[in-house]
């Protein structure tokens, strides 16, 4: 049947959009200052045909990301994610003025979700090569569609995963012209959206760089110098429209092509107005609390994303060209983040300015995955570390998504007191309490089980729950932090869980 071979080809892709579409993690009281500014500029940009968002902060307020420059209010943020959300707002705008709450779900499903979705059917084709047994490919999107930073940050409107899908798409483009499965439109398309990462997010360009070495010495193997000097020139003029948008947006802005809203910024001027992005020295405490640390690591929220360092060995054999991208990118973001003075960000779940990183880990993680593929054990314990980092990021949207950046284990301190409690973000169930997240779990749990159970079996599948439990439990078992600062950092958090 038609509709049966339709599931069993994109069920896995189904299942992924309803976990992101089912949970609407939306709190007023805590006045994201990540999201905010961009709604605020979206509405700006809709009906007062400026980039000043005066008017949202009369209305609504201001918060810590809010630029002051020429008498006017505006965005401390790379505005691309909120242009990317103009067009889907000013078509309900024209039936009728959404609240704050709905025009904020409107960019975030035009900005993050929909965006999210399309790249990881773009994934899905391009990992074929690494990894040619549908099974594993399957289980290597999973991971990183529901048990990492890309599910957190394709929820929120936040412009972190929005940048790793546009470099993320450019380099998958890219290697294809390069070795000429694509034409010069696919090439143009690259171009634009890598012009568009430091659109929509700053750090995103450091990913183009190693991308584009690799690129063009690919092309110098497989093209004429007439073909490579055509191509290159495609992508020039392609990324050279999204960039001259942003220079403009900031002489427009803050009166300079140079000077970005965090140099505007009066908030955190003394971190944000230091060295490039913030880039000063490296630091052991920036490089410990984001790779390591329970509150905040990397490898810790997701551990499965360990297995890049095995795999990245296993690529090099086939792909030494691709291994070397994927360890660049890896080696210039984490001395980024262990760089930059406001390391920590905020509120977040993990450490958010590498999330562009995460996707050029990937065909390393499927290469290894697929080597194991003839060894259910060894597979049944990747998967164990699979069903962590599930776990956190899943049930960390179900609750609240803005880990306070004060306490010592806020899975346990937040995540788990929430669900302790019964207490859940909005959601499509909502009229039933927390009753209403039962479906997102059943969603979640059976894709997850369905996944592994293909790739590795029903044995290993049981191992990998054990193991994946087992982590969760021993999480639960490490420090957290003094019971009254506890305490009060959750009275806060249940406040405003439940002030909606």
């Amino acid at each position: 049947m038609p509709a049966r071979d339709f599931l069993a080809r994109h069920g896995w892709l189904i299942a992924i959009a309803a976990a992101y579409l089912y949970v609407f993690p939306y709190f007023p009281t805590i006045r994201s200052a990540n999201e905010l500014p961009r709604v605020y500029l979206v509405k700006a940009m809709v009906e007062d045909r400026a980039f000043a968002i005066d008017r949202g902060v009369a209305r609504w307020g201001a918060t810590a990301d809010v630029s002051p420059a020429g008498g006017h209010q505006y965005s401390n943020k790379a505005p691309g994610s909120s242009m990317l959300a103009v067009p889907a707002y000013a078509a309900v705008r024209l039936v009728w003025e959404p609240s704050l709450a709905v025009t904020l779900w409107i960019c975030r499903l035009a900005a993050g979700i929909l965006p999210m979705l399309g790249f990881l059917w773009l994934l899905w084709g391009f990992l074929a090569r690494f990894a040619p047994d549908p099974a594993v490919r399957r289980l290597v999107l999973v991971a990183y569609a529901l048990g990492s930073m890309a599910m957190t940050y394709s929820i929120l409107f936040y412009s972190h995963q929005l940048g790793a899908v546009c470099v993320g798409s450019a380099w998958i483009l890219a290697v294809d012209v390069a070795e000429r499965r694509r034409g010069l439109r696919a090439m143009a398309v690259a171009g634009a959206l890598a012009g568009a990462a430091p659109l929509v997010d700053y750090q995103a360009v450091f990913a183009a760089v190693p991308v584009a070495v690799y690129v063009v010495a690919r092309m110098w193997r497989t093209m004429t110098r007439q073909e490579l000097l055509r191509a290159v020139g495609v992508a020039a003029i392609a990324a050279a429209i999204p960039i001259a948008i942003l220079l403009a947006y900031h002489a427009v802005c803050f009166g300079s092509p140079w000077r970005t809203g965090y140099d505007a910024s009066t908030t955190f001027a003394q971190f944000h107005q230091q060295g490039f992005l913030g880039i000063t020295a490296l630091r052991w405490e920036a490089f410990h609390g984001s790779m390591i640390r329970p509150d905040n690591g990397l490898v810790f929220l997701a551990p499965w994303l360990l297995i890049a360092i095995p795999g990245s060995v296993v690529l090099a054999r086939t792909e030494r060209g691709l291994a070397a991208v994927g360890i660049a990118v890896a080696v210039i973001y984490i001395l980024f983040v262990s760089s930059i003075n406001f390391w920590r960000g905020g509120w977040g779940v993990g450490p958010r300015y590498i999330t562009a990183m995460l996707p050029f880990l990937l065909p390393a993680i499927a290469a290894q995955l697929q080597a194991w593929k003839g060894r259910p054990l060894v597979l049944g314990i990747a998967a164990g570390t699979v069903v962590t980092g599930v776990a956190i990021y899943t049930l960390a949207n179900l609750t609240f998504p803005y880990w306070p950046d004060s306490v010592r284990n806020p899975l346990v301190e937040v995540t788990f007191r929430l669900l302790g409690e019964g207490l859940v973000a909005p959601n499509v169930g909502s009229a039933l309490g927390w009753i209403g997240a039962v479906p997102y779990l059943v969603i979640v749990a059976v894709l997850l089980g369905w996944t592994i159970a293909r790739v590795a079996g029903w044995r290993p599948l049981a191992i990998a729950a054990a193991i994946g439990l087992a982590m969760l439990v021993a999480y639960a078992q490490l420090p957290t932090s003094p019971r009254a600062h506890s305490d009060r950092v959750f009275g806060f958090v249940r406040t405003a869980v439940l002030d909606l």
